[in-house]
């Protein structure tokens, strides 16, 4: 049955000359990367200048410089690598000006940007380029229809009433900034009502009960319904049978794949919606849909979720357009458990169906997330398979082309900042298990592990970013333990880093190596909630001084009673002074957990949407460290003295 809308559209627009952007990426002395979306296959001139600094770049038509994919018809990716003769100058605002041009006709900027992307009265846009950090800005989740405020309108207010002087260096994303895997409904009808603006080709599903990507996009069964359309398990694989229960089960194990992301166009549609507020002129959400009354239900109640994350867009691309962002992958950027263990990877990558899934995803994240971290890992022959997948979607060149996403080893990168940003891939190096093919993968290999410690050896400090804390809630990692024990690591998502003893042990001799930083802040999130410990590593010879830093979820959150008493029970059982650690992998460390300000006695855990914030002192030592609610209610993270810390 087709989904023939019944209410009255909304005016056809004309299709926009920008549907994305600007995105301000990665800064470098003398390299800007911006990254935007247009309708059109245009060319550019950049203009970079500062009131305060004898500092004036125009770059002329741009060549060399300038990457472009057409993704279709009416969607062409855009990617601007600035190499600059002149130095940015530090501290201050560097305004920038991209003109469009077609067929040597300028169009500026002030034609195509909306005001309300700027900021006070100024003119254009800007940013400021601080490589020795005084703070940064982090967090992770990013749920578009979760019951929560949107932690990015946090932090646009706060740059618009802050001085440059107080904005942070950068923002880190450290995971799951779109959940593909957990779409609303309409959320999901907003996608199908844009892809079609965007001329995107047809995709054909290899394996699935449809004909083509058309189909999947039209047809109403499949709205709440991809459960059944996505993989199964095979019955003759006892191992991945054990996995999943002894039955035959749905590959992606996510609880709410009722509307889990499958084409291509799928996953370029909901990216979109959710860094713009141009494609929401396109959509038309008051829909009258015939669905069950149950679906019905469930319908409207996303629907003011997602109205109120739509009216929000034009705040978060105003941020992103004036702030340095660094990205990673975590799991439902391309789905739940991805790479959980090897069962796992058994069920989905021996699936046609399942490995398309997947690899969609990670063509999405490499588009609008991953190519902005660190270009030069991308080089012009993967942009140039790129296009040949685009223009034979679901053909031969698109499977082999996913073969090479996931064999692809380059998504984790650093950025020169001092200290020195160091952002891992949790995701894709994974140590698998020796001992059992349903038991978790450690969260890097030994190859990766290696590499990790030769970026850090002769830094005094380091911001390292993990996607999964390194030191987590213990009470929570007993019980994933206890699950996995059992033969149920898909029931808790059992993912942290001492699920994995050979990971576990190879991270931390990396800590006590003794050419590493003497100060390490790792900054995490996935948890959905927000908390900072202080850890000190035992033995002879000491080891760095160590924060574990977690802020989640952007727009997410831990259900409130549980985390309640998990938080007072992980409190009794395993206080630094708790007899119960030497039985855990924190006998050798001793974690004193920071007190938000104003808590209660006992809890230690900020379940609130929102944003970390660090600030550092000249040693690369964190010294204010808070959580930036979406609710306006800051909360600072409080280091307790010596005569109170067990208390």
């Amino acid at each position: 049955m087709n989904d023939q809308p019944t209410s009255q559209q909304k005016p056809q627009h004309t299709v926009p000359l920008v549907w994305a952007g600007p995105l301000v990426r990665r800064l470098e002395s003398k390299r800007v990367v911006l990254w935007l979306m247009t309708s059109e296959p245009f060319q550019f001139q950049v203009k970079l200048w500062s009131s305060k600094a004898e500092f004036n770049v125009e770059t002329g038509q741009l060549d060399a410089m300038h990457q472009q994919i057409k993704l279709g018809s009416a969607l062409y990716w855009q990617c601007l690598d600035l190499k600059l003769d002149q130095a940015l100058p530090e501290d201050q605002w560097i305004n920038y000006d991209i003109s469009l041009m077609r067929n040597q006709q300028q169009i500026p900027m002030a034609e195509w940007l909306a005001a309300e992307l700027l900021y006070a009265d100024n003119k254009a846009p800007k940013f400021v380029f601080k490589p020795n950090i005084k703070s940064i800005v982090h967090g992770s989740c990013r749920k578009a229809h979760a019951q929560t405020g949107d932690g990015l309108l946090a932090l646009d207010q706060f740059c618009a009433e802050q001085p440059v002087a107080k904005w942070p260096s950068a923002l880190v994303m450290s995971g799951d900034q779109v959940y593909v895997d957990e779409v609303a409904g309409p959320m999901l009808k907003a996608v199908h009502q844009l892809i079609p603006h965007l001329g995107i080709n047809t995709e054909n599903l290899p394996g699935a009960k449809l004909a083509n990507s058309d189909e999947l996009h039209e047809d109403l069964e499949y709205l709440y319904g991809r459960q059944n359309l996505l993989p199964t398990t095979k019955d003759n694989d006892m191992t991945v049978r054990k996995l999943f229960g002894g039955i035959k089960k749905p590959i992606f194990t996510t609880v709410h794949g009722g509307n889990h992301l499958m084409s291509f166009a799928e996953i370029v549609g909901l990216y979109l919606l959710s860094f713009s507020a141009v494609p929401w002129q396109f959509v038309d959400l008051q829909l009258k849909l015939e669905l069950s009354d149950d679906l019905t239900e469930r319908f409207q109640k996303e629907l003011k979720l997602i109205e109120d994350f739509a009216e929000g867009m034009p705040k978060v691309q105003r941020v992103l357009a004036h702030m340095p962002t660094a990205i990673i992958f975590d799991d439902h950027d391309v789905t739940d458990d991805w790479n959980l263990s090897i069962a796992w990877e058994k069920a989905a990558y021996t699936n046609p169906l399942g490995k398309r899934i997947i690899g969609n995803a990670l063509l999405g994240y490499l588009i609008f997330q991953g190519w902005g971290n660190s270009p030069d890992d991308f080089s012009v022959d993967m942009m140039q398979q790129i296009q040949d997948v685009i223009n034979n979607l679901g053909k031969d060149q698109h499977d082999q082309f996913i073969d090479t996403l996931l064999q692809f080893r380059q998504w984790d990168y650093t950025w020169p900042t001092e200290p020195k940003l160091v952002v891992m891939d949790s995701r894709t190096n994974r140590w698998r298990s020796e001992k059992s093919d349903i038991k978790p993968s450690g969260l890097m290999d030994w190859e990766s592990i290696c590499q990790l410690q030769q970026e850090l050896i002769n830094h005094k400090s380091v911001i390292l970013v993990s996607p999964a804390p390194v030191f987590g809630v213990k009470l929570i990692e007993i019980v994933q333990r206890f699950f996995t024990l059992i033969g149920k690591p898909l029931l808790v998502d059992a993912e942290n880093w001492m699920a994995h003893p050979g990971a576990a042990y190879a991270l931390m001799n990396i800590f006590r190596h003794p050419k590493t930083p003497e100060h390490f802040t790792i900054l995490s999130g996935d948890v959905h909630y927000s908390f900072v410990y202080d850890v000190e590593l035992k033995g002879p010879n000491g080891g760095p001084h160590i924060w574990q830093i977690t802020s989640s979820g952007i727009k997410n959150q831990f259900p409130e009673d549980l985390l309640n008493v998990l938080d007072r029970m992980n409190r009794w059982l395993f206080s630094p002074r708790s007899p119960l650690n030497w039985f855990t992998k924190r006998r050798s460390m001793r974690i004193v957990p920071y007190k938000p300000e104003n808590a209660s006695a006992g809890e230690r855990l900020v379940n609130d949407a929102g944003l970390g914030m660090v600030e550092f002192d000249d040693h690369g030592k964190p010294i204010k460290i808070w959580h930036l609610s979406v609710c306006g209610k800051d909360t600072e993270f409080l280091s307790v003295d010596n005569d109170a810390r067990w208390a």
